[in-house]
């Protein structure tokens, strides 16, 4: 049966996936989660190919793109990503498949289906190719994260941006804080967060909070040419803007 590659950074996905992949065929086996480029560079070079990887675009160091830049990929992909469809089109040609997470069973069977009929025609299975990924790879570039897939207990739950008020740190952990004051652990750093949203949505206040636009009840004066920011989120502590932020921050309000 078949031998499976993750290469998956959001740890709850990548256990969904796992889930969903042994409820396809219990025999199937999954070699290896990896949650990184160079982690899937150092693997490829040290195995025998899988029969089938899965890629999650968006990597702890990088896009995957870059793995097929570094090492050969002897192995069909289905790409995994939180980007909307119309970004990665072009994987349904070039690839076996590419799955929109939170990923549905009924899509990973499908995917199946279809990896499972190719490989029986090999001429049918195109290769991934760098002109490929440049296209896509510059496609992504104008484009930011709609949404944030995280665990809640036994289940996946896809949370949109525009549901988002903030994102915080707390004792080496992040955070994200909804509409409904209710908050969620997310698989990033506010470093990595910074990077994938919209910077006319999100502004990172400092180094614990990135804010969204909705998120803000309040804001006042306060000494030195400062302000604070008093959450939507009433038992949250109020955000101290500092002097050399101000400007920026008064400038993104206007946005």
């Amino acid at each position: 049966m078949y031998k499976i590659l993750i290469i998956e950074d959001e740890k709850p996905a990548a256990e969904w996936l796992q889930q969903l992949i042994l409820k396809f065929d219990l025999q199937i086996s999954v070699l290896a989660v990896i949650d990184s480029v160079s982690g899937a560079t150092e693997w490829f070079e040290q195995h025998s190919a899988p029969d089938l990887a899965f890629m999650d675009i968006q990597l702890a160091d990088g896009l995957s793109f870059e793995i097929f830049e570094r090492v050969k990929v002897p192995c069909p992909v289905i790409f995994t990503t939180a980007y909307e469809e119309y970004a990665v089109k072009a994987f349904k040609v070039n690839s076996v498949d590419y799955l929109l997470k939170p990923i549905a069973y009924s899509e990973l069977e499908a995917a199946f289906q279809k990896f499972g009929n190719q490989i029986k025609k090999v001429e049918d299975v195109q290769p991934v190719t760098i002109e490929l990924l440049n296209k896509v790879k510059e496609m992504l570039r104008k484009q930011y994260k709609t949404r944030f897939v995280i665990k809640v207990g036994e289940h996946l739950k896809s949370i949109p941006v525009e549901e988002i008020l903030f994102f915080y740190s707390l004792e080496k952990a992040t955070y994200l804080c909804t509409a409904d004051f209710k908050t969620y652990l997310v698989d990033y750093s506010l470093d990595r967060i910074a990077e994938m949203v919209d910077e006319h949505r999100f502004f990172r206040i400092n180094r614990k909070y990135i804010l969204s636009n909705l998120s803000i009840a309040d804001i006042v004066f306060y000494s030195n040419s400062r302000l604070k920011i008093k959450l939507k989120k009433t038992d949250e502590e109020s955000i101290i803007v500092s002097r050399d932020k101000v400007a920026a921050f008064k400038e993104w309000l206007d946005l």
